[in-house]
């Protein structure tokens, strides 16, 4: 009987480390999150239990903390930034293991503006499309201009705007209009 018991124990020992170590089901390639201005953070310190604060990342994408002073973190991994505060911290600690955990996601947010039902931001919690942030705005208002819906993207060189083709979505056409949405778009439906 302990045989079994032991022989189960390393299979559920195996079998975790296998599921956790991103091996599985294709973790691997997926994009890490991106910090944005908005995002709630809790920074600690092992074993420094003055350095444990929850910290949100300013509108300029920047954090400070303790010792560290002013961390640019706007876009950057929690990793990266383990990473950064780490490497201000060494001037005042041998060894510091810093942990970040971000504790809410409140910069990840689209906007929807115009003739919907709810205009307003949408938090994005995973990937999400024109047409499901529409949904989640109430759907199109019945004066609403479904052949001018547009997507506003800020990118490098200014705003971009994507055209979106609503009539066809609703037929099943023009499926490449259904953009994925990315932090800080704004669906404008006149």
């Amino acid at each position: 009987m302990n045989i079994n018991l032991n022989t189960n124990y390393y299979f559920s020992v195996i079998l975790a480390s296998f599921l956790f170590s991103g091996v599985a089901f294709g973790a691997e390639s997926k994009e890490m999150y991106k910090l944005n201005e908005g995002d709630i953070l809790d920074v600690s310190v092992w074993g420094e239990e003055s350095l444990k604060k929850e910290i949100r990342v300013l509108p300029d994408g920047s954090i400070s903390f303790p010792l560290a002073g002013r961390v640019e973190v706007g876009g950057a991994t929690t990793p990266e930034v383990e990473k950064l505060i780490t490497e201000k911290l060494k001037v005042y600690l041998p060894d510091p293991q810093v942990t970040v955990v971000i504790s809410s996601i409140g910069g990840n947010l689209v906007y929807v503006i115009g003739k919907v039902l709810k205009p307003g931001p949408i938090l994005l919690s995973g990937p999400m499309t024109v047409m499901q942030a529409l949904s989640l705005a109430g759907g199109l208002d019945k004066f609403a201009e479904t052949d001018e819906l547009k997507v506003l993207r800020g990118s490098q060189n200014g705003q971009k705007v994507i055209s979106v083709d609503y009539d066809e979505l609703i037929e099943g056409q023009a499926l490449e209009t259904n953009i994925q949405l990315k932090t800080g778009d704004t669906i404008l439906v006149p």
